[in-house]
C-alpha cells in the first residue's frame, strides 16, 4: 500500500536537506508520496533566516564562541541525557506544522535536523501529533538536540550512535549507515572532465610533468557548502610542500575562491554538481566536519582524513568517525599530508578504512520508514 512521508529538513548548509531529498527520491521510486518542507520556514517570519545567518555567522567568525554554546547546551559528554535546549523555537513551529500535517496527511513524519526531532518529540510525546515520528540522525557524533523520547523511532549512522539514542531516551534506534545517492558508489569520471583539468592544473602550475598519483597525491579539502574552514590555505600549502596537489571545495564561498586562486599549487573550485565524477580521480578526501561530504566519500571508498576540524557537533563527529575506523585523524608534525601519502597508497591501512567504509552501509533508511508506517497504518486504507 502506497504511504505519504513528510521529511523535515533545514537549509543549514547542505547536508540535511542531501538527506531528506535522497530518502524522498527513494521513497518515490518505490511508489510512495514523499514531500520536504525546511522547518526552518515553519518559524515565525524572519525567525528561520535570522537563526541560519547568527549559525553561519558563528562558524565563520566565532568557531570558539560555537564551541562553547555546544559544549554548555548539546554535548552529551557535559550533560547526559536529552535536553531540549531548542524547546522556544520548536514551540514556534508547532502549530505550523501541525496544518502542514493536516494539509498532507502523512503517515510518518521524519526529520532530518535536530530541530525538527524537538519539534515532532514535543508533539508526540503530548499527543497532539497522531502519526509516528522517525528522526534520521545525520551526524556521527549524537548531540542532545537530536535527543527527544517522544519519538517513534531514531536511525543512526553507526551502531555507537544507535547505542547511545537507545540508552538516553529508552526507545528504538537502529543502524542503517549514512544516507548517500547510488551515484556516489563506484563513481566514474565518465568524460574525463576531472582527469583533464587535473593535469591541465599541474602543468599551469609548473610543477613536475608526472601526472598526479599515489605518490603524488590529489587531495580533495572539503569546507562544506558555506566554504568554513581552519587555516585551509596554510593547509594547502603544507600539502603543496609535501608532493600533494592539494584541490579545494569553496561551496559557495566566491570569495574564497577567489583568494584560494592566488595561492601557487592549489586548485580552487566553486560548487560541484558532479562530485562523484571528481572524488573518482582524486585519492584522498580532507575533511574538517564529518558532514555529509565525508559520508558521500565513505560511499566512494575514497579515504577520509580529518584535520583542523570546526569546534562543535564538527569536532564531535570527526573524532566519532575516527573511533569508528572511518576515518584517520590527523594531528602533530607532517600532517595532514602524511597520512594523505600512507592512504592514497594500496596498502594496509588504506584497506582497513576502506574495508570499513563498505561495511558501514548497513540497511536501507527507506526500508525502514516504509515498515514504521506499514505498522502505524491499517491494511485496509478504509480502516484509517
Amino acid at each position: 500500500m502506497p504511504h505519504r512521508f513528510l521529511l523535515l529538513s533545514a537549509s543549514m548548509g547542505a547536508g540535511h536537506d542531501a538527506v531528506a531529498h535522497e530518502l524522498a527520491h527513494r521513497l518515490r521510486a518505490r511508489g510512495h508520496a514523499a514531500v520536504v518542507r525546511d522547518v526552518l520556514t515553519l518559524l515565525p517570519a524572519g525567525s528561520g533566516g535570522a537563526l541560519r545567518s547568527g549559525y553561519r555567522a558563528a562558524v565563520r567568525h566565532a568557531p570558539r564562541l560555537y564551541g562553547a554554546v555546544y559544549a554548555g547546551f548539546l554535548a552529551t559528554a557535559h550533560a547526559p541525557g536529552p535536553r531540549p535546549s531548542s524547546a522556544p523555537l520548536a514551540a514556534l513551529a508547532e502549530r505550523p506544522l501541525l496544518r502542514a500535517v493536516a494539509d498532507w496527511r502523512p503517515d510518518v513524519v521524519v526529520p532530518t535536523f535536530h530541530l525538527g526531532a524537538q519539534l515532532t518529540g514535543r508533539l508526540r510525546a503530548r499527543g497532539a501529533l497522531e502519526v509516528p515520528t522517525a528522526v534520521v540522525v545525520v551526524d556521527f557524533a549524537v548531540h542532545r538536540g537530536w535527543l527527544h523520547p517522544g519519538n517513534d523511532l531514531h536511525l543512526c549512522v553507526t551502531e555507537k550512535a544507535a547505542e547511545e539514542v537507545r540508552e538516553t531516551v529508552g526507545g528504538p534506534a537502529r543502524t542503517v549507515g549514512p544516507v548517500v545517492p547510488a551515484r556516489f558508489f563506484r563513481p566514474r569520471d565518465v568524460d574525463g572532465h576531472w582527469r583533464a583539468l587535473l593535469d591541465r592544473h599541474v602543468a599551469a602550475a609548473a610543477q613536475r610533468t608526472s601526472p598526479v598519483s599515489p605518490e603524488r597525491p590529489a587531495v580533495l579539502m572539503s569546507t562544506g557548502a558555506w566554504g568554513v574552514g581552519t587555516r585551509l590555505l596554510e593547509t594547502a600549502r603544507q600539502l603543496t610542500a609535501h608532493g600533494c596537489v592539494p584541490v579545494l571545495l569553496c561551496g559557495n564561498d566566491e570569495r574564497l575562491r577567489h583568494r584560494a586562486a592566488r595561492h601557487p599549487g592549489l586548485l580552487p573550485l566553486g560548487w560541484v554538481t558532479d562530485l562523484p565524477g571528481l572524488m573518482a580521480q582524486v585519492h584522498v578526501l580532507l575533511d574538517n566536519a564529518a558532514g555529509q561530504t565525508a559520508a558521500q566519500a565513505l560511499a566512494a571508498e575514497l579515504p577520509v582524513v580529518s584535520h583542523r576540524p570546526l569546534p562543535g557537533h564538527a569536532a564531535a563527529g570527526v573524532q566519532a568517525m575516527a573511533r569508528a575506523g572511518l576515518s584517520r585523524y590527523a594531528v602533530g608534525k607532517g600532517e595532514p599530508a602524511r597520512s594523505a601519502h600512507e592512504l592514497a597508497f594500496p596498502g594496509p591501512a588504506r584497506a582497513r578504512q576502506t574495508a570499513a567504509a563498505r561495511a558501514a552501509f548497513r540497511a536501507d533508511a527507506a526500508v525502514e520508514l516504509v515498515d514504521l508506517a506499514e505498522r502505524a497504518c491499517p491494511a485496509d486504507p478504509r480502516a484509517r
